[in-house]
């Protein structure tokens, strides 16, 4: 099947159930927490995407977990992700600049540029139902139990510059705080926040639109890193290979996508601000409130007979994984257009991907590798990554293990570590304290010409007592393991900073590259959750020690080992944990759910 052959987010949904890959449920379900625990019990165990057909106070059936597997992206896409994102790399490397061979040599992929172009029509979809705004009869999500409401997790929202007239399309939660009028959170390096920061430097209220709700290819492209300048709506026309369809807005003089489930019109006033959140977020933790502009609705149209999808956030994995990796996918080899040392990159979704992002470089002069990270690191969304790793062509960027094994062998801090403080942050990141501010780091594992460094490390490597020596230093350490010789990691019930600063100066501990305390709710023993326990849970700048740290005049060096205290700190918010009555509530009807 052709993906322009999903004309809605509900044939994608039909599609799947054909092909095995949705299950619907006939009991009723409550949007408050229950769906939560059910969907992300479902990606854990790979089972189907889920349409609750009876949802407590609403009359609209939730879709769950669309694209919450690789296979789902893939059929949603028609190709896989990967295979797509090389196929464009290719493109446009040989249609640059253009000649009717490459033309000629890429025309499938051609005749997907040329319907990249947005066509409007008169009516859609979308427009089948005109309604007062009464967000109450909508069945939104409560996630997590100290979430401060109700919010919309799946919107695209379409904004237009008040200058220039280009569109965004982005995917900003959405606090419900009544009927007609909920939260617009726009973080930083976000396109729909600048056209609000334009709007308000213009003293103009911004007219917007909230799409609920449509086909696979415009909901990749809505929450794809893509640059700023790239119109959303003609980048999924490429995707599925068919333009994009929107029309004008039923009360708002702007155009939205024609065939959505549902469609939220209305306004963001200039100036105007009300207490947001908080709110369970893919980092893992509960975000903190903070102030965000209102949106007021004056409309809301649909489908006859929409469905309302949702998708949840938290401890990864979640869906998010499987759309960010998608996205990634595709999107990861452009890179390589600016940056033709490049060979691979792969952000972490296990770190909430801005928290750690590895890239391998071809390195053609020494510390070509850092100039990229430092260019990599001021370009688009990946501005906002905390930890970049470098490695050399060749390595698995994918591969966590084969990167620590590369940073093992080939990263000295004395000569590989640059630490970059008092810079813009993910909104999400909460290490630092301050909302938007926190610091970075760049670990430069590339093979450089150090063969006295390599061999005496791996003559010092810790020998098998190592562990026991290190469980015998402080009485607060539960557990530890090794990762490759290259990584400690060590769980602690208090006193994480004491203990780091203990063991990057032990004599037994001198050939570990890196020790990193977390506290006692990460397993160690399980790779996906000690990622995130490792690198959601510190600052840079406040929580790394070394061996020995000096300055230089102005500039601090380090050597020996690398400690990181990600511990769980007083300040920061909670983890994300669903309360018992509703894991007990899933546990009874979960066999029956499936039947």
């Amino acid at each position: 099947m052709n993906p322009a052959a999903f004309r809605t987010i509900g044939d994608f949904a039909l599609y799947l159930e054909s092909v095995g890959e949705l299950h619907r449920v006939h009991d009723e379900v409550d949007p408050y927490l229950e769906i939560t625990e059910i969907a992300r019990r479902a990606v854990r165990e790979r089972r189907p995407a889920l349409l609750f057909e009876q949802v407590k106070g609403s009359p609209y059936p939730v879709l769950v977990n669309a694209m919450a597997s690789d296979l789902r992206c893939e059929l949603a896409l028609q190709k896989h992700p990967e295979q797509l994102g090389e196929e464009l790399i290719a493109f446009l490397g040989d249609i640059l600049p253009p000649r009717p061979a490459s033309v000629l040599k890429h025309r499938k992929l051609a005749r997907r540029f040329l319907s990249a172009p947005v066509t409007r029509v008169r009516t859609g979809l979308a427009r089948q139902v005109v309604e007062q705004p009464d967000l109450d009869t909508l069945p939104i999500l409560t996630c997590w139990p100290d979430d401060g409401g109700r919010f919309i997790t799946l919107p695209q929202v379409i904004t237009y510059d008040p200058l220039t007239h280009k569109r965004n399309m982005g995917m900003y939660r959405m606090h419900v705080f009544d009927a007609a009028t909920t939260g617009m959170h726009w973080q930083i390096q976000k396109g729909g926040g600048f056209h609000h920061v334009q709007a308000e430097k213009l003293g103009q209220s911004l007219e917007l639109a909230v799409a609920i709700g449509t086909d696979p290819a415009l909901l990749m492209a809505t929450i794809a890193a893509l640059p700023e300048n790239i119109d959303e709506a003609m980048f999924a026309g490429f995707l599925r290979g068919k333009r994009t369809e929107f029309t004008r807005g039923a009360t708002i003089s702007i155009d939205v996508p024609a065939h959505a489930e549902f469609v939220l019109e209305g306004v963001v006033r200039p100036g105007e601000r009300r207490m947001e959140g908080p709110f369970g977020d893919h980092f893992g933790h509960y975000s903190h409130a903070a102030e965000y502009p209102v949106f007021h609705l004056t409309a809301i149209t649909r489908k006859r007979n929409p469905l309302y999808p949702a998708t949840v956030v938290g401890i990864p994995p979640m869906e998010d994984k499987f759309l960010g990796d998608a996205t990634q996918l595709i999107l990861g080899p452009l890179a390589r257009l600016i940056h033709s040392e490049i060979t691979s990159m792969w952000a972490y979704y296990e770190a909430g991907f801005h928290n750690l992002l590895v890239v391998a470089v071809d390195q053609r002069y020494g510390k070509e590798a850092m100039k990229t990270a430092l260019g990599l690191m001021g370009m688009s969304q990946l501005a906002l990554t905390k930890s970049l790793v470098l490695v050399s062509e060749g390595v698995n960027v994918r591969n966590f293990d084969e990167v620590m094994k590369e940073v093992r062998d080939h990263f000295d801090p004395h000569h590989d570590f640059v630490l970059i403080p008092k810079v813009p942050l993910d909104t999400l990141d909460f290490t630092s304290y301050t909302m938007n501010l926190g610091s970075k780091m760049i670990l430069d594992a590339t093979r450089k010409i150090r063969p006295d460094v390599v061999i005496r490390r791996r003559q010092q490597l810790p020998s098998p007592d190592a562990l026991r020596a290190v469980k015998e230093t402080d009485s607060a350490i539960v557990d530890c393991r090794f990762v490759h010789e290259t990584l400690l990691l060590v769980k602690v019930r208090e006193g994480g900073r004491r203990i780091i600063e203990t063991l990057v100066r032990h004599p037994a501990l001198t050939g570990v590259t890196m020790i990193a305390a977390v506290s006692e709710d990460v397993d160690i023993q399980d790779r996906e959750n000690y990622i995130w326990g490792v690198f959601t849970r510190f600052d840079c700048e406040r929580d790394i020690a070394f061996t020995r740290q000096e300055l230089i005049g102005i500039s601090p060096v380090y050597s020996g080992v690398m400690g990181i205290d990600a511990t769980w700190k007083t300040g920061y918010p909670k983890a994300l944990t669903m309360t018992e009555d509703v894991r007990r509530k899933v546990d009874e009807r979960w066999e029956r759910m499936w039947r």
